[in-house]
């Protein structure tokens, strides 16, 4: 975000020294006291205006008069120029004071009456979510107990700030419509006296909203320095109460925006910032930086993807593969904006010789995906923070959510699971996709299909979906037998899963703060902020269920922060909160055994292999160089390697406590029946076996088609 200058501040400091003392207007409301207006000198309005995103307010002069559109960009599209600047006009503005991302807390919000706790003042923040059921103490709004134009909800901003505007949103429920269709706007320095906010030499009257979800922006005319502020309802929805969710816009005099020693670039960035910012990390770490694309958006966006390694392009024996994917949902933007720090970081911090950091490059093969669904960050980028409200940009330009647009591999498993009369036979691994979803009718997303392919490409072995919203790290499964709409379902690696899970989570600052308040309703902190992704609401078709069952990959989702879209003031913090779990977590791909399976009497590779760890119901093989890493936590375990035209090979492999990995491989014989079979045709390969023979086809009948599609 644009930032103000140390003179500015200084300039405003004292500007609070010599306000004067200028009639009130006449207030009929019987609960306000006579005000004190606060004007600043007005040879500081010209620097004030820089700080309001629009010379067009949103205020009406007189509270009869009619409330104007509220002012900001009214079209989605990345290419609308008009848009951009005022969405650069709106992030030069005073950021948001913290109800939507928590940073203030519950004791700051007060209001005239509330109907009970779950409407309390506290619930009265920026896209708050309720709980499936009214009543509770996790409603979607604060409500008034009565509904006059006495009501109001304040802040406590605990210092002078200059506040320039409000934004506002009605009561999210599935059962009651609720809005504010009109409001006025007070500021005190003691809470006693009250100063309305002025359009002339008339009260400000702001338009609110009409209907409970799109965020409304309301700018003062002229930005208004005080303490405490208020929101005073005048009109509201006709069926509806006195209900409002808000964020207020402030600049504190005192206090300096938080900032993060790493000096990176902390705002946010378009598709065409992203491509520059790629542009300049590589240039700037030409030897251990790679970028590619794995595809376009349905509008043609690359999915860009930087590749971070001592020998990038190239995959090394022994080395294993992770990946960080970004942005599956357009307006969950903290994900994207923290893996283009840590390119940044990465590439700064191994030019400074940073061990920790040399150690990864060196030993570890990293993808940083930033932005899997362009498309809907553009829209959602043109709105901007606070006005993208809770869903525009989450969803394709089809419509589509990527998290469920993957192949529903775990009811495919599960059905086989019960019908087979001998159920270790049924495969728990590289399952391949179904011919439903492979079929001309079928709706997948070309990103869902790139990234498909992707995962086909690489050989990965661990990897975190990046998403926003709240606060917890969720592990497989993501999907509930029998469709329950919630419940527990683990997979067979789930103590390695939580342990993933608890790695980032303890880590986090954010999570690991033991005073942070619930975002919206759940209390995930009551389960050390993680928890089975089935067991929080069911996800047929994500994408951490496919990686596990139709690759090597193991994979979390990482909600990041309460807010979607965080403010650019709020990147830095976020930074800090996610830095040292982004890094710790890279590492865990380090953990259990590792190597390579061998042909006895050539010592070439075997790809494809079945890794077997005995008592763990799920396999994994090994890739086209026979490396293999298998994710275990410290124990003592029996491995079997087996290959179609081989004698399976067993061994015991120690895993330790140490973060890397023990090195455990296999050279396997080949049968009597195939040393045989090879001599009757020699110089035929050995075909694969069925299983992969299957999953390959359906991979490349979807691509086929996905093409296809494309060129329609």
């Amino acid at each position: 975000m644009a930032r103000v200058s140390v003179a500015l501040w200084t300039v405003l400091t004292l500007a609070l020294q010599v306000a004067t003392e200028t009639p009130p207007v006449k207030n009929n409301n019987p609960n306000y006291t006579e005000p004190l207006q606060i004007n600043l000198n007005p040879t500081l309005l010209p620097l004030l205006s820089k700080l309001n995103t629009d010379t067009t307010s949103s205020a009406s002069p007189g509270v009869a008069g009619p409330a104007l559109p509220p002012v900001g960009p009214q079209s989605p599209k990345a290419n609308d120029k008009t848009g951009e600047k005022q969405r650069a006009r709106r992030e030069g503005a005073c950021p948001p004071v913290g109800l939507e991302s928590l940073r203030a807390s519950d004791s700051q919000l007060s209001a005239s009456s509330y109907q009970r706790a779950g409407l309390a003042p506290h619930r009265g923040r920026l896209n708050i979510q309720s709980g499936i059921d009214d009543g509770d103490e996790y409603d979607g709004a604060w409500c008034a107990a009565v509904d006059d134009g006495n009501q109001w909800l304040q802040f406590d901003a605990l210092r002078p700030t200059l506040f320039t505007g409000v934004i506002l949103q009605g009561r999210n429920s599935i059962w009651s419509l609720n809005w504010v269709e009109s409001y006025r706007v007070l500021i005190s320095n003691d809470s006693a006296v009250w100063t309305p906010c002025m359009n002339g030499s008339v009260e400000a009257v702001f338009d609110g909203n009409r209907d409970p979800e799109t965020p409304v922006l309301g700018m003062f005319p002229v930005g208004m320095v005080g303490r405490y502020i208020r929101i005073n309802p005048l009109t509201w929805h006709k069926n509806g109460s006195v209900c409002l969710r808000a964020e207020f816009l402030g600049c504190p005099l005192s206090v300096p925006q938080p900032e993060s020693e790493d000096n990176l670039d902390f705002r946010h960035h378009n598709y065409q910032e992203m491509r520059k910012l790629l542009k300049a990390v590589h240039e700037e770490c030409p030897n251990i930086t790679r970028i590619y694309t794995i595809g376009k958006s349905y509008l043609g966006l690359k999915l860009y993807v930087m590749e971070i390694s001592d020998n990038p392009g190239k995959h090394e024996l022994g080395e294993p593969e992770f990946r960080y994917v970004a942005g599956m949902h357009g307006n969950e933007v903290l994900g994207r904006e923290l893996v283009l720090n840590l390119m940044q970081y990465i590439c700064r911090e191994y030019k400074r010789n940073n061990q920790r950091i040399v150690r990864l490059v060196k030993y570890t093969r990293i993808h940083l995906l930033p932005s899997m669904n362009p498309d809907g960050y553009e829209e959602a980028y043109q709105k901007g923070s606070e006005l993208s409200g809770w869903a525009l940009g989450r969803y394709s330009y089809e419509g589509i959510d990527m998290n469920h647009n993957f192949a529903d591999l775990n009811n495919i498993m599960w059905d086989e699971q019960e019908n087979a009369k001998d159920k270790s036979k049924v495969s728990n691994h590289y399952i391949p996709l179904p011919e439903y979803y492979t079929s001309e009718d079928a709706f997948v997303a070309p990103e869902t299909r790139a990234v498909i392919s992707w995962m086909q490409t690489v050989p990965f072995v661990l990897s975190a979906n990046l998403h926003g919203g709240e606060l917890v790290v969720t592990y497989p499964y993501d999907c509930t037998r029998n469709w329950i709409p919630r419940e527990n379902t683990p997979t067979a690696d789930d103590v390695f899963f939580r342990w993933l899970a608890t790695v980032y989570a303890s880590s986090n600052q954010a999570m690991a703060n033991p005073d942070r308040r619930v975002c919206h309703y759940e209390n995930f902190q009551q389960h050390n902020n993680i928890i089975n992704g089935a067991d929080w609401h069911t996800v047929p078709g994500s994408m951490n269920d496919f990686s596990y069952l139709h690759t090597n990959c193991f994979e979390v989702t990482v909600e990041l922060s309460c807010d979607k879209f965080p403010h650019a003031s709020e990147l830095p913090t976020e930074w800090e909160n996610n830095k040292e779990s982004l890094l710790l977590y890279m590492e865990q791909v380090h953990r259990g055994i590792k190597g390579v399976v061998r042909d006895k009497e050539t010592k070439g590779p075997i790809s494809d292999a079945i890794i077997k760890v005995r008592d763990l119901d799920h396999d994994i093989r090994s890739a086209t160089d026979g490396d293999f890493w298998r994710l275990l936590n410290p124990g003592e375990y029996v491995v079997t390697a087996w290959a179609e035209g081989y004698l399976p090979g067993t061994r015991k492999c120690h895993v330790g406590t140490d973060p890397r990995p023990t090195v455990c491989s296999f050279t396997l014989t080949k049968t009597p029946q195939q040393l045989a079979l090879e001599a009757r045709m020699k110089g035929v390969k050995t075909p694969k076996d069925l299983q992969l023979r299957r999953r390959d086809a359906q991979v490349r009948k979807l691509l086929k088609r996905g093409q296809s599609v494309a060129l329609t």
